[in-house]
């Protein structure tokens, strides 16, 4: 069990959501960010399948075919895309489960989510395009709007074409014009 890596771990990345989601005027979502991780559902399954580059829940997922923790984890937070995957009652859909649009503010959170996990994952090697990179290469496997996907992938363009800079100040005024 590795408890107190883990727990330095996810304390590191709550303090760089905050600081970024405070750079975006989202104090109060700063605050409480991520605080499921520390309840036992979450903490102890991070800590026992914790690897130090990467999220624990992929480690969980492999060993026992599903992650408790991140079934925890998106049901709390409104700021994970998979939070808002429902049935869809879409009248003539054929599709059974869609992601709703997110509202901006937890897109904004979303994005600076993004950034500190890959401030965290990758260290010295993290450069402004890492969050993009990463949504492009799962992007169309997502069950996530339409519009919810084309503004996240706009901030994280911003970051990576711009600058870290450019990319809190876009991301600020979108949630300012809501």
């Amino acid at each position: 069990m590795h408890a107190w890596a883990h727990f330095k771990t996810i304390t590191k990345h709550r303090m760089l959501v905050c600081k970024n989601c405070f750079r975006v005027g989202l104090y109060w979502q700063g605050l409480i960010h991520d605080l499921s991780k520390y309840s036992p559902s979450e903490f102890f399954k991070g800590a026992k399948y914790f690897q130090g580059d990467r999220s624990p829940n992929d480690a969980e997922r492999k060993e026992t075919g599903v992650s408790l923790a991140w079934l925890h984890h998106k049901g709390r937070n409104k700021h994970h895309l998979e939070y808002w995957i429902d049935y869809c009652v879409e009248p003539g859909s054929t599709k059974k489960m869609i992601g709703y649009k997110m509202p901006i503010r937890y897109v904004g959170e979303m994005f600076c989510d993004r950034v500190a996990a890959c401030k965290v994952y990758m260290k010295d090697a993290y450069t402004d395009d890492a969050a993009y990179n990463y949504f492009m290469r799962s992007k169309d496997h997502l069950l996530i709007h339409p519009e919810t996907s084309d503004e996240l992938e706009k901030m994280l363009e911003t970051l990576k074409n711009q600058g870290e800079d450019a990319g809190f100040r876009y991301v600020k005024e979108r949630i300012r014009r809501g």
